[in-house]
């Protein structure tokens, strides 16, 4: 009797540490009690106490609070990561309970980069919508980096190389960097030009990037170069270099989605075709903890079946 009483016991304990666990991981990725209650659709008070619990139950601080901030300690981030990876799990076992039939109804709320959000984003939203007219899409173009927990973003869509592992992230598709520029630009280089001759060249740096001005390429003899560009104009929106080189101003490193139609009709060229760069992804993010609906997991059929289109097309 008593053995069963304490496995009981211990079970519900378990039961009560999971909800726990969720709470905390809201607050770490909300960075805030009443963020995480808001998102959770309970009280402050309730998400406090709840991981206070957490904490004397294991004897150890998961959270550093002042009056302005909470922030995770060493151990707490730890653990969080581990929570991360145990919520994603089970949300998606529970994503596989939907029903295949379930329509997907409400507003997607989203985010891209302007690039990418113009050229490939808001030509899905036009598909989704068609499949799915019970459906509305409310979409923040920006290129700064947005966390889906800001306004209520369920996706955000990121282009590049992902650096925070905290995040639920899906590689839907990957693109090329293209240095292009003006047939006239392109005429002054010598044929079979190597990329020391790019140093000579006026350039256009995208100043959202890292690192704008240093490329390393790479030829089929997996001969490796280095070159450092020098500025003639740095902008910090990659359809504003894309502008400039049409422009004439020089040439540019841009992915392959900006330049698809201006290298089809001409309007630009490929420099240095003997040469390439690092290729980069396509992510779909969503938080680790966050519940998917039906509408997040359609559009992203969609927009993954125009990445294979567009990948099929290069």
């Amino acid at each position: 009797m008593s053995k069963t009483y304490n496995h009981l016991d211990a079970g519900h304990r378990n039961i009560n540490n999971l909800k726990r666990m969720a709470y905390f991981a809201e607050v770490v990725e909300t960075g805030s009690f009443t963020a995480a209650a808001q998102r959770l659709g309970i009280t402050k008070a309730v998400v406090s106490q709840q991981v206070a619990k957490l904490e004397r139950a294991f004897e150890t601080t998961l959270l550093v609070r002042t009056t302005r901030s909470v922030r995770p300690t060493e151990e707490g981030r730890a653990f969080y990561e581990r929570c991360a990876r145990v919520l994603s799990e089970a949300q998606e076992a529970f994503d596989g309970l939907e029903a295949d039939d379930r329509a997907p109804t409400g507003t997607l709320r989203l985010t891209a980069t302007f690039d990418y959000g113009i050229a490939v984003v808001v030509p899905a939203i036009a598909e989704f919508h068609r499949r799915f007219p019970a459906c509305s899409a409310d979409m923040v173009i920006s290129d700064q980096t947005l966390a889906p927990v800001e306004k209520d973003i369920e996706l955000a869509i990121r282009v590049g190389w992902l650096t925070d592992s905290n995040l639920r992230a899906r590689r839907i598709g990957s693109f090329a960097q293209i240095l292009v520029g003006t047939p006239d630009l392109a005429a002054r280089l010598p044929d079979g030009a190597s990329p020391d001759e790019l140093a000579q060249l006026p350039f256009v740096a995208n100043s959202v990037l890292r690192d704008p001005l240093g490329w390393a390429f790479t030829n089929s003899d997996r001969e490796a170069r280095s070159v450092r560009c020098s500025a003639t104009l740095a902008i910090d929106a990659t359809l504003g270099a894309l502008e400039a080189v049409r422009a004439g101003i020089g040439a540019s490193i841009l992915p392959d989605f900006a330049v698809q139609a201006d290298l089809a009709s001409g309007r630009l060229v490929r420099l240095l075709p003997g040469w390439s760069l690092e290729s980069g992804g396509i992510y779909a993010v969503t938080p680790a903890t966050r519940f998917r609906p039906a509408r997040v997991t359609a559009f992203l059929e969609v927009l993954a079946e125009w990445e294979r289109r567009r990948s099929q097309a290069r």
